[in-house]
Parts: C-alpha cells; structure tokens; sequence
C-alpha cells in the first residue's frame, strides 16, 4: 500500500502543477507562445497517406489512447481478479457510482433543459478523476481508512466504464463505413490474438496502431480504440512453462508512463485558461453552474445517497471501519472531475468560449470538492483514531 499511495501522490502532483503552469503562461506574455504550441500543425506521412492535426489533437485523440488503455487493463484485471471479482464486491462501489454519474447529469440538466447546444455537456459533470482524488486521500494519511481507498478505487473504475460508453454513445460524429468495416478488421486480430494466446507486446501494437488509424478516421472518437486493445491483452499465459500475466506487466510499465506523462500533458494543453472578469462572469451561466453542482452537489448526493440507500436496503454493506461521516468526505473528494471531464468539454463543446467556461467551472466544481471533503475527512479521522474500537455507529 505504501508503494501505491506514494506513485499516487507523485502522479497527483504531477498533474495538478501541469495545471498551474498552463494557467501562469496563459495569463502572461507568454501566452502567444502557448496558443502558438497548443495549435503547431504536426503531419505524419507514409507514401500517400497523411494524417494533419495541429497538435493539441494529437494529445487528446492520440496520447489520451494510452489512458483509455491503462483503463482498459485495470478494468479487467479487477473484475478477472481484484476488487470487482465478487457480487458482494461490486455493490458497494456500483451503486454509488450509478449515482454519482445520475445525480450530476440531472442536475446540469435541471439547468439547461431549454438549450440544445449546452445540452450537449450534461455528461461533463458526470466524471470522478481517479488520480486526483486518490491523491487527496493519500495526503490525509492514516486519517481515511484503507477501505474507503479501496471504495473508491472501485469506484473509479465503474466511473470510467461509465465515461467510455459515454463517449462512445453520445459523442460519436458521423461515421465512416469503410473505415468502421476496416476497424472491424482490427478488432477481429485482437480477438484473435488473445484467443490463440499470443504475448508478443509487438503484436497487439501493430494490430492496435491498425484499430486506431480506422477509428480514427470512423468518426468514433479514437481514445476508444485503446479501450479494445486493454480488454484484448491475456490476463495470464504460459510460456516455455513459466506461468505470468501479460496484462499485469503491461499494467505495470505503462502506468508511470501514463500517471507521469500522458496525464500532466493533457493538463497542460487543456487547462489554459485566462482569469479575467470576463472569464468569472461566465460562471453564472447555466451550463457553468450545471457543472459546478453537478460535481460539487450532485456527486455528494448521487454517491452517499446511493450508498446509503443500498445499505440500507440490505444489498451492499458499509466500508469495513468507516464512518459514515468518512464515507460523506470521500463521497465530497469524488466531485474531483479534472481529467475525463475537460476530456468530454473538448468533446461537447466546439465552441471556444462555451469551452473556456467549461474548463473553468470544472475547476471550480473540483477545488470546491477537494476543499470540502478534506474538510470534512480531517476532524472525523482524527475523532475515529482516538476513539476506542466499538461497534458499526447508526446512521445519523
């Protein structure tokens, strides 16, 4: 758990100074430069064939497959063998995910049931940032019970399945037959290599890079490709009579690469944003406040009425050792939206302005958040530590 917690603090850290250094430089006199970069054209050619993206696409079309990826692998070594390997394990984690992803949408569309074109960011409140909220909770320390880290690990993980069939639902373009037929194709050699147990890395690399030029070019959003590379690598293989796990070694090295590098770049070239009055008075707009409630009202209300209600109901059971006061903090940290939330704004959003104010009222709805639930995780930690063990309290 140490080893977890500390790649969890550096990964979180990592991300969170990337933000602050896009917002520094977009409101300096280096702000030239940074639109400059965010929009500098990056071609790739191979005889004909070209692809032509200014690079800010490149990040959040090409780099993000490997989080999509990572996703992937973590989402299926879990239910395989981890934390959502059992009924009983799922429960807990998947009510409160359900709610946490129903409550912020309707809330964001409470607000902007009148105007079809904010309509299209209802998603955008929906998301819990794994990485950062998890580091919330590694700063707090022994404060939070490991069993709410598991909670809301899992949590995470239904959260992001939650967001992949999102985008894939309702943020699909028009589609492309040829290229869909020709993405087809792909996935079937993934399919067929994890059916004839090959573990060569090189392999599902080629057939992936294939799969992704297609999607690419479908009009279904590309990230999503590395989501059918993750869930084809072999959870466990056999090779010259030594036992091991492709996916767990993939897992393994890729994560630093995603936590340390895919993860800060993107928050980089998506959290620009110049301070303004201007900029702050876009907060009042109801797409802006649909996205503040949504992650700082609605995930507290869908998470821990959720939980509470299947607890009650006598189909999921309380964290071991946590309070509900504890399991209210954690439910306030998950309105931490950062990543897949600006991830679906760039999506819903072509509007720049309509953009800029999404961006900004997701932070907004996660420092909120973040604030909250560290206010509230500091006293009940320290009260549970000097407290005597005794039995599971009431609901207050």
């Amino acid at each position: 758990m140490k080893g977890w917690s500390r790649s969890q603090h550096v990964a979180g850290l990592a991300t969170i100074a990337a933000m602050l250094v896009a917002v520094v430089l977009d409101n300096s006199p280096a702000r030239e430069w940074y639109d400059a970069v965010h929009h500098l054209p990056v071609s790739v050619r191979v005889g004909d064939f070209a692809i032509d993206k200014p690079l800010i696409l490149w990040i959040n079309e090409g780099l993000m497959v490997f989080f999509f990826l990572l996703i992937a692998l973590e989402l299926k070594r879990e239910i395989l063998e981890g934390q959502l390997s059992s009924p009983k394990a799922i429960a807990t984690p998947g009510f409160a995910a359900l709610g946490g992803m129903a409550a912020p949408a309707l809330i964001y569309v409470a607000f902007n049931a009148g105007d079809p074109l904010a309509m299209r960011g209802w998603a955008i409140p929906t998301a819990t940032d794994t990485v950062l909220a998890l580091t919330v909770l590694t700063l707090l320390g022994g404060r939070v019970p490991a069993s709410l880290k598991v909670f809301l690990t899992a949590l995470a993980i239904f959260d992001d399945l939650g967001a992949i069939l999102v985008v894939a639902l309702f943020y699909t373009e028009r589609l492309a037959t040829p290229s869909l037929v020709l993405a087809a194709f792909g996935i079937a050699a993934l399919i067929g290599l994890n059916a004839f147990n090959v573990t060569r890395t090189a392999a599902y690399v080629v057939a992936g890079v294939f799969l992704w030029l297609a999607v690419l070019e479908s009009g279904v959003h590309a990230t999503l490709a590395g989501v059918v590379i993750g869930l084809a690598i072999p959870m466990k293989a056999t090779q010259d009579g030594r036992r091991f796990s492709p996916l767990r070694d993939i897992e393994h090295q890729l994560y630093p690469w995603v936590a340390l590098g895919v993860v800060p770049a993107f928050a980089f070239f998506n959290s620009g944003i110049v301070l303004s009055l201007s900029s702050a008075s876009g907060l009042g707009s109801p797409s802006s406040l649909g996205i503040v409630l949504g992650l700082f009202g609605g995930k507290q209300l869908g998470i821990f009425g959720a939980t509470w209600l299947a607890v009650r109901l006598g189909v999921a059971k309380r964290p071991e050792g946590a309070s509900w006061r504890q399991l209210y903090g954690v439910a306030l940290v998950a309105g931490i939206g950062f990543t897949m939330s600006l991830f679906i704004a760039g999506l819903a959003f072509a509007d720049p302005a309509m953009f800029r104010d999404a961006r900004l009222s997701v932070i907004v709805g996660s420092v909120l958040s973040a604030a909250a639930g560290t206010a509230v995780l500091l006293p009940a930690g320290r009260k549970r530590a000097k407290a005597a063990p005794r039995a599971a309290e009431p609901f207050p």
